[in-house]
This record gives C-alpha cells, sequence and structure tokens, in this order.
C-alpha cells in the first residue's frame, strides 16, 4: 500500500504544477521605444549624413512647423554643409564645394556673410584653374609644329607660286592644315580679280577636308603691282 500512496501523492503533485503552469500568463517583451527623430536629425548631421538630415528636417517642420529646435537644426546643418563646402574646395573638388555652398545658403539666406568666404574662395579658385587651362592652351599651341606660319607672329605672308601648279597645290595644302589648326583668318592677295575664284576655291576644298566644321574666313585683297599672296593671321589666345 505504501508504494501505491507514494505513486499516487506523486501524481496528485505533478497535477497541481502542470495547472499552474498552464493558467500563468506568458510574459510579453517590453515594448522597444522608438527612437527620438531630433536625436536621428543631430546623429545624421554629426556623421556628415547631410542629404538625410535635411530631409529629416525638412519632414520636422512641416509637422511641426512652430517648435523652436528646429531652427538651431537648420542652423547647425547649415554650418556642416559649409564646412564640407570648404573641405571638398581644399581638395581641388570645385562642382562639390559650390553645391555644398548652395545647400548652406539655402538653409541660411538671412546669414549671407557666413557663405561670402568660402564662395570668394570658390570664385578664386576657379579663375586660377581658368588661368591654368589657358596657359596650357597657349603652351600646347607653340609645341605645334606649323607648316607655314609663325604662330607667335601677329601674321605670316606667302607668296604663291602661280606658275607651278604642283608646287602651288603643296602650298595651298600646307596653309590649309595651318589654317585649321591655328584658327586663321585669310587674305588672298592677288593681282588680277580672276585669279581669286579659283585660289579661294582649291584652298576652301583643303580646308573642309581637314576640318568639315570650320568657319574659314576670307576676304580678297587687288594688289596689281604685287605678285600673288595669302597673308594668314593666327587667332590670338
Amino acid at each position: 500500500m505504501k508504494p501505491f500512496a507514494s505513486r499516487y501523492l506523486l501524481l496528485a503533485a505533478f497535477s497541481v504544477l502542470l495547472s499552474a503552469c498552464q493558467s500563468k500568463p506568458v510574459e510579453q517583451p517590453a515594448p522597444v521605444a522608438a527612437p527620438d527623430v531630433y536625436q536621428q536629425l543631430e546623429q545624421n548631421i554629426a556623421s556628415s549624413e547631410l542629404a538625410t538630415a535635411e530631409d529629416q528636417l525638412a519632414a520636422l517642420q512641416s509637422k511641426s512647423p512652430d517648435d523652436p529646435r528646429l531652427e538651431q537644426y537648420q542652423r547647425q546643418l547649415a554650418e556642416a554643409y559649409l564646412s564640407r563646402s570648404q573641405i571638398v574646395l581644399q581638395k581641388g573638388d570645385m562642382n562639390a564645394a559650390a553645391t555644398a555652398l548652395s545647400r548652406a545658403r539655402a538653409l541660411m539666406p538671412k546669414a549671407p556673410a557666413l557663405t561670402s568666404g568660402v564662395n570668394g574662395a570658390i570664385a578664386h579658385a576657379r579663375k586660377a584653374e581658368l588661368e591654368k587651362a589657358e596657359a596650357d592652351l597657349r603652351a600646347a599651341e607653340a609645341k605645334r609644329k606649323a607648316k607655314v606660319i609663325d604662330p607667335s607672329a601677329e601674321s605670316t605672308t606667302i607668296e604663291l607660286k602661280l606658275g607651278d601648279m604642283k608646287q602651288l597645290r603643296r602650298q595651298l595644302s600646307d596653309i590649309a592644315e595651318d589654317v585649321a589648326a591655328f584658327n586663321c583668318d585669310v587674305t588672298v592677295q592677288v593681282p588680277r580679280t580672276d585669279d581669286y575664284p579659283w585660289l579661294a576655291t582649291l584652298l576652301t576644298k583643303r580646308v573642309a577636308k581637314i576640318n568639315p566644321d570650320f568657319e574659314l574666313q576670307m576676304q580678297r585683297e587687288i594688289e596689281r603691282s604685287e605678285p600673288a599672296k595669302i597673308v594668314l593671321k593666327p587667332a590670338q589666345l
């Protein structure tokens, strides 16, 4: 009887424990608090996620336009854009600097003095870049080999060999190359009016073959006491 009584008591105790477990409510995890939008905004400004921060600021301004905290964040964002503009300008990226500066200006329309320094630096850098490009172009022009002209001279006069067509064609081919390469204005000096049309046609065809888009500037002069000549005047940089 004792073993039976022990088993009965054990079974009864297990039933009571099971009932208690089934009736005990399941604990739910505590809800996670939503992140603070202002804290997110400040973090994005601090981590240079400026485009995201600007979108967040615009959303907050639309939702709560009278919130006094927004003016402070707007200024912080503008200063972050201004700092970015200065940094990328030092790296030589003027387009990125100008873009960041424009965003700073948009956020600080009532404080133009804060952006004037960077604006002046960008303008100075652009001027220096343009001057360097022009200097490089002049150097390239100087190194380029001319056929018949002196690129550094204001003009070059070439006397034409009208009596030797083979040599004349060679002259006109060289002249055409220099005209197209150095953007020359052309003056054709001939002793007879009838000499101009066919010389002009021969030269025009050669220039068009070299550069079909070149706009040839050509004029005629009649010098009856002088041999036929072509005067080339290269464009001045």
